[in-house]
């Protein structure tokens, strides 16, 4: 799926399903957020269960057998999900040990597990979980997004499953690690998490509380020098804009 990429996708793509024996299928359509382009690919894809990649991933040999793997030990389950891995591909901003660099990676162990959250940058979804709760949600934009369709299906007497054989590398290249990017992006997480919230019927939380969390953490970045305060911080500063700015809408 390519949700109105900007960039050479289209000739990247032109060279692998022009390959002898190729079976990639490309479709293309104009710009509407992860959800969006999940439910375009949905309708497009012939294949039960459906896997979910995003397109900074890296899948290692065994991946998609590991997963179906999993997806035939628990046959109650209708979505599965591994582990998320990140490949920093340029050094890393400096943490202090404390706390983890926070960019989607995903382990919650070495066992499987059930009825738990994955992200879908490495996720499978069987068709009958779309008839049971419906397409993913739209209107939330990025962070949260696939969150708010797990529970609706969590909600609905439906199971999740954990496969931590099944897992993945996240890919963060050296634009992905300047500094500036990841504070705009976790400020946009932040700010989306409110969307996801309204949608889920939950409570927003207070300005000020978020606004005290934001200088908290950001003590913790300037004392112990690591940057995952800093990012927090911007993360906290991101709740606190979209609760504003969904308030006085």
């Amino acid at each position: 799926m390519d949700d109105g990429s900007t960039d050479n996708t289209s000739e990247v793509v032109a060279r692998f399903a022009g390959g002898e024996g190729a079976t990639l299928r490309y479709v293309r359509k104009p710009h509407g957020g992860p959800n969006s382009a999940r439910n375009a690919g949905i309708a497009a894809a012939r294949g039960d269960p459906i896997c979910f990649v995003d397109d900074d991933i890296c899948a290692p040999a065994g991946w998609l057998k590991a997963m179906v793997a999993g997806a035939m030990r628990h046959p109650d389950a209708a979505c599965f999900g591994g582990p998320i891995r990140l490949r920093l591909e340029a050094p890393s901003p400096r943490l202090c040990g404390r706390e983890p660099l926070g960019e989607t990676e995903l382990d919650l162990g070495p066992s499987d597990r059930c009825d738990v959250l994955v992200w879908g940058a490495n996720m499978a979804v069987r068709r009958s979980a779309f008839d049971l709760v419906g397409p993913f949600d739209e209107n939330l934009p990025i962070y949260g997004d696939e969150q708010e369709w797990e529970e609706r299906l969590l909600d609905r007497g439906g199971h999740t499953a954990y496969i931590p054989e099944a897992w993945l590398w996240y890919r963060r290249v050296a634009d992905d690690l300047r500094l500036l990017s990841m504070v705009r992006r976790r400020f946009v997480r932040g700010a989306g998490w409110v969307s996801y919230r309204l949608a889920r019927g939950k409570p927003l939380p207070r300005v000020g509380s978020e606004l005290y969390r934001a200088m908290r953490v950001l003590g913790h970045a300037v004392r112990h020098k690591c940057t995952w305060g800093l990012l927090a911080s911007a993360a906290h500063l991101g709740t606190a804009w979209g609760v504003v700015t969904k308030r006085f809408r």
